[in-house]
């Protein structure tokens, strides 16, 4: 299988948004320019559309960057670019700040962003989506030492801290059934930016609403992050009608999923299994493998 890198090369360069007021109130504090330069995403892509290096300007399904700083706990800096709106950044992908001499933990997030998201990075350990889903998400942390007032150049590479999983039915969808609830028996929306790993192991659900007509196939999916970097877990998937009533379940069980890893379910989702249906999984953003249960 063909791994391809796009090739985020846009330089976070640091033009003084500001610092906070205990540390420019002293007048002895000594700053320096630093500059985040970010490489590339390390990603494995067999599904997705774009098949060449992209500059972070270019590579849309990052809607939004936040760069952090952090004394210990305490933030030092902390902006987030919206690809949408233009008021949060001069060129996306350019960050400003001057750092006091010292040491930091930075932590860069890039991200999927769509109306009615809330995303929050609350810490260099803790981070995550309290709206319904989580998105695509490209992370790094890293240590960093200010040592003088002269300029600081660094260089980053994000990589992919989710796995996916796409449903795919083999029957059409019923008349009844609008939507798709997703059941994830373990994994979470929240992560940990320090080891890109979830923050808790309780699962979540999501609901997608398939846009495909009556009769037709159905294809949904959504994002997770995982408690390790392979987890297996138990996925239940449930067709519900427009008041939320349940009208067909299926439970995959032992669902093998891999952070930056696309995991495709496909199965019958609104008839009666038969004696040789099953729901098949095949991964296919890394090495893939096919397990049928």
């Amino acid at each position: 299988m063909k791994t391809i890198k796009f090739l985020m090369t846009a330089v976070l360069a640091l033009l003084a948004i500001g610092c906070s007021e205990e540390e420019t109130s002293n007048s002895t504090q000594k700053y320096a320019p630093v500059t985040v330069h970010v490489n590339d995403f390390s990603m494995s892509v067999v599904e997705f559309s774009t098949r060449a290096e992209q500059n972070v300007a270019d590579y849309t399904d990052v809607g939004a960057i936040t760069l952090a700083f952090y004394n210990g706990t305490t933030e030092v800096f902390k902006h987030t670019q919206l690809r949408s709106d233009n008021t949060t950044y001069t060129t996306f992908g350019n960050f400003s700040c001057d750092l006091p001499i010292g040491n930091y933990t930075m932590v860069v997030i890039g991200r999927g962003h769509f109306d009615g998201d809330v995303f929050t990075l609350s810490g260099p350990t803790s981070a995550g989506y309290t709206s319904e889903r989580a998105r695509e998400t490209f992370n790094v942390s890293q240590p960093v030492t200010v040592t003088n007032t002269a300029p600081l150049a660094l260089d980053v590479t994000l990589s992919r801290i989710v796995s996916f999983v796409q449903i795919n039915s083999t029957d059409g969808r019923s008349a009844g059934a609008t939507k798709i609830r997703t059941t994830y028996a373990k994994g979470s929306k929240s992560f940990n930016p320090s080891t890109g790993l979830a923050s808790d192991d309780t699962g979540f659900s999501v609901i997608n609403n398939p846009s495909t007509a009556v009769g037709a196939t159905i294809s949904v999916g959504s994002f997770l992050f995982l408690a390790s970097d392979e987890e297996t877990m138990n996925i239940t998937l449930e067709a519900l009608d427009a008041s939320d009533n349940v009208l067909f379940t299926k439970v995959v069980e032992n669902v093998p999923l891999k952070r930056n890893r696309k995991t495709t379910l496909t199965g019958a989702m609104f008839t009666a299994p038969t004696s040789t249906a099953a729901f098949k999984v095949e991964t296919t953003w890394l090495d893939g493998n096919t397990v049928s249960f």
